[in-house]
């Protein structure tokens, strides 16, 4: 469906019966990336999830995609869709997102799982890669962004041992416009570090991670789960950073155990 959310139409898939589940994705995916998740959560719960402005079935908006926006987007989300309150999923980009929406709409975050992100912000280094990224997409397009992250964005097992995962990341990333990765990249760049944010997360938190993940290794879920009160961590074994998508067996054993309790 398409839900108009503040100048926009955001494609949006709606699942299920029971408690809800908003699920935030990963750059430079979409809602795609949670197929598996979604249809195993659907028996027992009704999940939410949209493609973020600039990506999937949703236009790009009118500058940089904060993470504050995408809060504000789930919370219109939820609104339009008549849900007070979600369980909210963001791995990476959409942890990111849930970090904004604990700071901007804390009332709509039940309870919360974070999997393959950080709280901190990006570094000088960090942002400079960005600024780099962003320029060569507007260049070449989409597939500039595939070859530059799909190497750290899978884990080596999934490398070695699932080439048509491979290739379905890669296209999901393709059918992004441009327009919506150089806008993410620079708000990505631009992002508040949360770290202070975690001590004002006071719901149940789930932190999940790939055990392969270079981009927020183990390292960082220690950290995060060391911050933030009542919560606990699982670690995901043969996957990198898209832990949902490279291992979802596991991740939905973890995500439906946390939900249930």
């Amino acid at each position: 469906m398409k839900l108009k959310v503040a100048g926009t139409e955001l494609a949006c898939v709606v699942e299920g019966a029971g408690p809800a589940v908003l699920l935030l994705h990963a750059f430079p995916l979409g809602l795609a990336m949670w197929d598996e998740p979604a249809g195993a959560l659907a028996a027992n719960h009704q999940v939410v999830r949209f493609d973020c402005r600039g990506f999937g079935g949703s236009p790009p908006g009118d500058g940089l995609l904060t993470m504050e926006r995408i809060a504000d987007d789930a919370d219109a989300v939820l609104d339009r869709l008549g849900l007070p309150s979600a369980a909210v999923c963001g791995l990476s980009m959409g942890g990111y997102a849930a970090f904004a929406l604990v700071r901007r709409h804390p009332e709509r975050v039940r309870s919360l799982v974070l999997a393959d992100t950080r709280a901190g912000a990006d570094s000088a280094s960090a942002r400079a890669t960005r600024a780099a990224q962003a320029e060569k997409v507007r260049r070449e397009g989409a597939g500039a962004i595939a070859d530059a992250v799909l190497p750290k964005l899978l884990g080596a097992t999934t490398h070695a041992q699932r080439p048509e995962l491979v290739a379905r990341v890669r296209k999901i990333i393709e059918a992004n416009p441009p327009r919506g990765i150089s806008d993410a990249l620079a708000g990505l760049a631009a992002r508040a570090d949360s770290t202070p944010t975690l001590r004002e997360i006071r719901v149940p938190t789930l932190v999940l991670v790939g055990d392969e993940d270079a981009i927020t290794p183990p390292a960082e879920a220690e950290a995060l789960q060391r911050g933030i009160a009542n919560s606990r961590m699982a670690v995901i074994p043969r996957a990198g950073h898209l832990s949902s998508l490279e291992n979802p067996a596991e991740f939905n054993r973890h995500l439906a155990a946390f939900l249930a309790g």
